[in-house]
């Protein structure tokens, strides 16, 4: 329960324990943010990474301290999305086959499953899609190794997926975390984007238990 409590701390307070690596570590934070990107994308078991609000808050610490350079940021982390989601198939590959057989303690076989159903609606795009989708984010390319996709689509549509994702959330952050009304109100905005990253998510389950026969 504590390291829940944790987690959730640092997901809401992201741009002031930002602030606390960057004056700990200085350039060495790019090294931080390229392994927390990696590891969120390319391990299935680590789905509950800050993707989305961490991306923000980026982009936003390089905009109002100016000693994050933006393009390099967006750089790094495009190529540590690229290579998590590389991984992430090549590891759906190896053993995807069994995980859906078999029980894993530290793999959720219900995500797995959506993911699956996600690919069956909607095709290889669902790579791309993911990317704006906690969980999902990690489960695709796994699931993607794991079914009948072929390596030089799949990599087509992760490059496209992870250019879009990064790019869209670094730039977001950079432009408009600077603003009075978003600076002040940080923790609200990322709250927001974590609510809104989910809202798909929450949907659909939505739709689930209510199209089930009472």
């Amino acid at each position: 329960m504590d390291i829940i409590l944790q987690l959730f701390d640092l997901i809401l307070h992201i741009d002031k324990h930002l602030s606390v690596f960057l004056a700990d570590y200085g350039l060495w934070i790019y090294g931080i943010l390229f392994l927390i990107i990696f590891v969120e994308t390319g391990l299935v078991i680590m789905p509950f990474l800050p993707g989305d609000s961490l991306l923000f808050a980026v982009g936003a610490l390089a905009s109002f301290t100016g000693q994050l350079n933006p393009v390099l940021l967006i750089g790094l982390l495009f190529v540590s999305a690229v290579l998590g989601d590389t991984l992430n198939y090549h590891i759906g590959k190896y053993i995807g086959p069994k995980v859906f057989e078999k029980n894993y303690r530290f793999i959720n076989k219900e995500y797995l499953f959506k993911t699956q159903a996600f690919f069956e609606k909607h095709g290889g795009k669902t790579v791309i899609f993911a990317r704006f989708l906690p969980f999902a984010r990690t489960f695709a390319p796994f699931v993607a190794g794991a079914g009948s996709m072929n390596y030089k689509k799949f990599i087509t549509y992760n490059v496209i997926g992870g250019f879009l994702w990064i790019n869209s959330f670094v730039l977001l952050g950079y432009f408009f975390g600077n603003q009075p009304a978003i600076k002040d109100n940080f923790t609200y905005v990322i709250f927001g984007i974590m609510i809104f990253s989910a809202l798909p998510v929450i949907i659909g389950f939505l739709k689930q238990k209510l199209s089930k026969p009472q």
